[in-house]
């Protein structure tokens, strides 16, 4: 019957089984994530190699000149040594750990989970998948304000593929994408796109891309050949005038 049960669980029948239960659903990006990760064990003994916890968010990315969706992975935490699960017993591990800061926050068609698994040998390995809702921080949050506050409408969120030379920092950025209302803006600009590179509860790093309106008889060119856009980089702080020095900055790009 022991043997039997063996070959079973081998292929997933009867196996242990895992489900993550996290402390709350909602976190802000640079907290530290809590949970417990709960293992029933299966109709025999087996031998769990490892606990693994992958955070993972989708995007798009270009093939071909088609946008297609993938799911990339942000971080993945092992949590134990090899340890032996007896039949129907429950474990119960605690984790720890903080988010990174590239993590996007969940918002249009951006979605954040963790992906639990457990590494058992010769066996199929059982998964747990949970959702989890990503806010910004006060500061980063505090800088979107500012930008609607100076005349700009948020259009669009989108995660896409970081660029080459951001993809040792983080394999996605996230864009937000606004688009000017007031005239003194409209007049000069197409859109802004931000991009966050560093959120602390202190300090924010931003990449803002800034598409001016091309003019003169060179503007049909400057547009096709993407002359017109231009980039700023930000370090904003808790205590700067926040919209102030974000202005400044858009209209040093305009001149």
């Amino acid at each position: 019957m022991s043997l039997f049960n063996k070959v079973l669980a081998s292929v997933g029948i009867g196996a242990a089984v895992v489900d993550t239960k996290l402390h709350k659903a909602s976190y802000t990006i640079g907290e530290k994530i809590t949970g417990i990760v709960e293992i029933i064990g299966g109709n025999t003994e087996q031998q769990i190699d490892s606990i693994y916890l992958s955070l993972y968010t989708n995007y798009t990315r270009e093939i071909n000149d088609k946008k297609v969706t993938d799911n990339a992975l942000l971080m993945n935490y092992k949590m134990n040594e090899p340890f032996t699960v007896q039949p129907n017993e429950k474990q119960e591990i605690p984790f720890s750990f903080d988010l990174p800061a590239a993590i996007p926050v969940t918002t249009g068609q951006s979605r954040v989970w963790i992906h639990t698994g457990l590494d058992i040998k010769n066996a199929i390995d059982p998964t747990d998948k949970d959702f989890i809702d990503i806010q910004p921080t006060r500061l980063a949050n505090s800088v979107l304000s500012a930008i609607q506050n100076l005349g700009f409408r948020l259009r669009k969120v989108d995660s896409e593929q970081a660029p080459a030379s951001l993809r040792n920092r983080t394999p996605i950025v996230q864009e937000f994408e606004f688009t000017p209302t007031n005239n003194t803006y409209r007049r000069y600009l197409d859109e802004l796109e931000v991009i966050f590179l560093d959120q602390s509860s202190k300090s924010v790093e931003i990449l803002v891309q800034v598409d001016r309106r091309a003019r003169g008889l060179g503007s049909f060119l400057s547009e096709a050949f993407d002359m017109d856009e231009s980039f700023i980089r930000l370090t904003l702080f808790e205590n700067d005038n926040i919209s102030a020095k974000i202005a400044q900055a858009i209209e040093n790009k305009m001149c």
